[in-house]
């Protein structure tokens, strides 16, 4: 009866979200295990993350565990962030027809569509453990997206005697402060699982701008986005696991069916829509794992035009009875043709009950860089 119940669940779950294709805040890669493995994480996670991750994967273990970690990513598309730099370091009162050339060249990169940046960062406490077949979670964390972009086409005026760089960066951030209350249920021996997840969020919008000129400095940048608006929310999680045998697993997550919504000082609104993903893993052996995750919702950013619809792929090699792990992986967003697969790689280390977790990545070609490191307890 159970078993009739929860394939009755996860059917609804399904015809409800598949078609979805709303927008919403791009998934954020909480947790180094997960960053190690190039950001999948809805068919492993199954630890203190899993409030975050898909509720589903608390009840398929049967230890406590307690966590606490932080991470960053980073991309700067049309290397923004120097292109500024390269502006304002030129001498602004030479108006040979060199300098004017060269100053052309840099508004040109800064015009380019493709010319942006966006960056998330995360960092919690998280905490999980188990009573026969119901799992219990409970996560304080902050998980904040932002971008930046060029509100108009950027432009010089030649004063005879000087030149005026003219446009403005505009940016955006979205901080999302929530404390999350998590329940799974795990049918037929952890063949199968459900959770949810219930959070109490307190957005702090930011929406600003800073002008190109004199906009050398990374830091004058971030101070001019100005204060935060604060709007306290409710919103819902909802997650399934199946495990028909040991060596595989899959996975399915969605976020924020309540549509958050935040205001910032301007009377610009951010609104998080359902957002969608799924997972798989595959144990060909006990100390190897092989995963990848997928967005099936097509994702805004807070860069306008910019959306986000990832694909994950990643692996993880234990050895010495899980006293070392090894973790690569790779990561693409679809709907930004341009960007490459981005490659991730991790470290685990366990002594008895402790656990410590590196993960990171970077891209020389697009500037993308991510970083997170984790530790906790599992009992």
């Amino acid at each position: 009866m159970k078993m009739t119940l929860c394939i009755r669940f996860v059917a609804v779950l399904l015809a409800i979200l598949l078609p979805l294709q709303a927008a919403a805040v791009e998934f954020v890669f909480v947790g180094s295990r997960q960053m190690g493995m190039g950001g999948a994480g809805v068919a492993t996670t199954t630890d203190a993350l899993a409030t975050y991750w898909n509720p589903a994967g608390m009840a398929m273990s049967k230890k406590f565990d307690i966590r606490i970690q932080a991470g960053v990513q980073a991309l700067d598309r049309g290397d923004v962030f120097d292109t500024l730099k390269d502006i304002n370091n030129l001498n602004l009162n030479d108006t040979s027809s060199a300098n004017i050339s060269r100053l052309q060249q840099q508004i040109a990169r800064l015009n380019s569509p493709n010319s942006n940046f966006t960056g998330a960062g995360s960092g919690g406490l998280y905490v999980k453990g188990n009573a026969g077949e119901h799992a219990l979670g409970f996560s304080i964390s902050d998980v904040a997206t932002g971008g930046g972009f060029l509100r108009s086409p950027a432009s010089i005026t030649n004063n005879g005697s000087s030149v005026t760089v003219n446009g403005q960066i505009a940016m955006n951030g979205l901080e999302a402060r929530q404390a999350v209350v998590s329940y799974a249920y795990a049918f037929a021996d952890r063949m199968f699982s459900i959770g949810v997840s219930g959070k109490v969020i307190q957005g702090a919008a930011y929406a600003g701008a800073t002008n190109i000129s004199g906009a050398s400095d990374s830091v004058k940048i971030f101070e001019d986005i100005g204060q935060a608006k604060l709007t306290t929310v409710v919103g819902v999680d909802v997650g399934a696991m199946f495990r028909p045998t040991s060596w595989l697993r899959a996975g399915i997550v969605a976020k924020d069916l309540t549509s958050p919504t935040f205001d910032a000082l301007n009377g610009t609104k951010f609104k998080m829509l359902p957002q969608v993903r799924a997972g798989v893993a595959f144990n060909p052996y006990n100390s190897l794992t092989l995963t990848s995750d997928v967005d099936i919702t097509k994702n805004n950013t807070l860069v306008p035009g910019l959306y986000s619809q990832v694909l994950s792929l990643g692996a993880e090699q234990t050895i010495l009875s899980e006293l070392l792990s090894f973790r690569l992986g790779t990561y693409k967003n679809m709907q930004d043709a341009k960007t490459p697969f981005i490659p991730t790689f991790g470290f685990g280390l366990r002594i008895n009950a402790l656990r410590v977790d590196i993960g990171g990545g970077y891209d020389f070609r697009d500037q993308a860089g991510l970083a997170s490191g984790s530790i906790g307890m599992i009992f």
